[in-house]
């Protein structure tokens, strides 16, 4: 597998990969919102030449969030999210970021797995955070924990 950047010319592999991935897709106005802020930072999962996943996410000196991470269903639990995630930490780490934070569904279990096996701890509960009234937890790292 190869991690790269994500570029323009990736909005509609993105689009497939959101749509395939998830249950309550981004439009592609959202894909290009979240591509276009001066903060984003984004890759994309390649396996054998194929997308297969991508990551975005932001960062605004400090602080770095993780807004998506997606991986297509017949290749999850072979470790490429988490490949997804461990680049971005590298990533943010190297510009500055000293904190990571995002928010996940509580019945998410593969992803709460993967985000706490990452170091994420809770910090709170977000009542009806998603479009489906389902609550979230917000999550943060510390990428330097022991300053």
């Amino acid at each position: 597998m190869i991690i790269r950047e994500w570029t323009e010319k990736d909005l509609a592999t993105v689009a497939i990969l959101e749509h395939a991935c998830f249950e309550d897709p981004w439009t592609m106005d959202m894909i290009k919102g979240e591509f276009g802020r001066m903060d984003f930072c984004g890759s994309i999962a390649e396996e054998d030449g194929k997308p297969i996943g991508f990551l975005c996410g932001t960062l605004l000196f400090e602080d770095a969030e993780i807004a998506k991470v997606a991986v297509l269903k017949e290749y999850r639990g072979k470790g490429y999210g988490r490949q997804l995630v461990e680049e971005f930490f590298d990533k943010v780490k190297a510009n500055g970021a000293r904190r990571i934070f995002l928010e996940v569904r509580p019945s998410n279990e593969a992803a709460l797995h993967l985000y706490q096996s990452n170091g994420f701890h809770k910090l709170r509960l977000r009542k009806r955070y998603y479009a489906d009234g389902e609550d979230a937890l917000e999550m943060m790292k510390d990428l330097y924990p022991d300053d």
